[in-house]
């Protein structure tokens, strides 16, 4: 079993969590699914990149990703950047769980091609890069033949990205309907309840759910960056923000969700994507706002953190994801079962 290499850019809650497991359940991950893995390289915002070709302690990553601690052994080193890091050495594996902007999704954008054009496969829960520029990134990963998966940009650690792309391989896709932020959905269940706005607010704070500003919650913006992400990977068609309607659910109000439930149903904020003419090669229906699911709906009773997806293709018809959308280990686990996918398809020599 030879030991694969990674490069790790993020230390951050989701990296830290990535490491811990690698390093305690190394046995188990190894029995069980074939992974040996080493983490030869470590990069955080603020502390550039260390390497040691021998492996790095994943005990003490952020530290020395921090910048508090230098590259141990002879074969190691620090480069003041990632990017440049990331060009002075090898590895097998660029797992990607930093947090790039909306704007340009840099400099995580930049990481990802740089191994792609060296055959390098990805792996990420970065966000906007995939968001921006998806369905460039997958194609550049399928003439270099190596793989490209961001399971965690969607969902989390529920496996709609693979399920959709990969489960269902060979229908064709035709349009999706979901819930994609946990956030958005826990506060409009809780004002189901008779909670005011502003209250569920605070308790999706208080519950870590919510940052302290969660404008990119409640205004919409990562469910746009979903659809997008789902747009690129599942129907290969690359959207530009403009392209989808948004309107968050700061407006939503008590006497809407109060007229929903008396009604049999629920206020969501409902997630559409729709491509018209043969192979969806047509216009784009793409939309992000608070709609009235009413029962039969299987939407509707998709409570709390809870996600889901409503996916249509030909021949299949409907089938429906739901899982959990939140939380720094949930995105770990679909890191690391891209990794597992990605060791199994190495060990298969293709």
């Amino acid at each position: 079993m030879r030991a694969l290499r990674i490069w790790l850019v993020g230390t951050g809650t989701v990296g830290t969590w990535l490491a811990g497991v690698l390093g305690s359940q190394r046995e188990r991950l190894a029995a069980s699914y074939g992974l040996s893995a080493t983490v030869v390289g470590a990069a955080s915002a603020r502390g550039g990149f260390v390497y040691d070709a021998g492996g790095l302690d994943l005990a003490s990553l952020p530290a020395a990703a921090g910048g508090r601690a230098a590259a141990a052994g002879r074969r190691g080193g620090r480069w003041p950047s990632t990017i440049e890091g990331l060009r002075a050495t090898e590895a097998d594996l660029l797992v990607e769980v930093s947090a790039s902007p909306a704007a340009d999704g840099e400099p995580g954008l930049t990481h990802m091609r740089e191994a792609l054009q060296r055959q390098i496969p990805v792996v990420t829960s970065n966000k906007w890069p995939v968001a921006l520029h998806g369905a460039e990134l997958a194609a550049l990963a399928r003439s270099q033949g190596v793989a490209f998966r961001a399971e965690s940009t969607v969902m989390s650690g529920t496996p709609v990205l693979s399920t959709l792309a990969e489960g269902l391989a060979g229908a064709v896709p035709v349009a999706l309907r979901g819930l994609l932020n946990a956030t958005a959905n826990f506060i409009l269940s809780q004002m189901a309840d008779g909670r005011s706005y502003e209250d569920a607010l605070a308790e999706a704070q208080r519950a870590g759910l919510a940052e302290r500003d969660p404008a990119a919650d409640v205004e919409g913006h990562d469910t746009v960056a979903k659809v997008m992400i789902l747009s690129g990977l599942v129907f290969g068609r690359q959207l530009r923000r403009e392209q989808i309607a948004c309107r968050g659910i700061t407006a939503v109000t008590g006497q809407e969700t109060a007229e929903a439930a008396a009604a049999g149903g629920r206020i969501r904020h409902v997630a559409t994507l729709g491509f018209t003419g043969p192979g969806g090669a047509g216009s784009v229906t793409a939309r992000v706002q608070p709609e009235f699911t009413g029962p039969g709906d299987p939407l509707v009773n998709v409570n709390g953190t809870t996600n889901a997806v409503v996916f249509e293709a030909d021949p299949v018809g409907q089938v429906t994801i739901t899982g959990p959308g939140a939380g720094p280990q949930l995105a770990g686990q679909g890191v690391l079962s891209d990794i597992i996918a990605v060791a199994s398809r190495r060990a298969a020599g293709s």
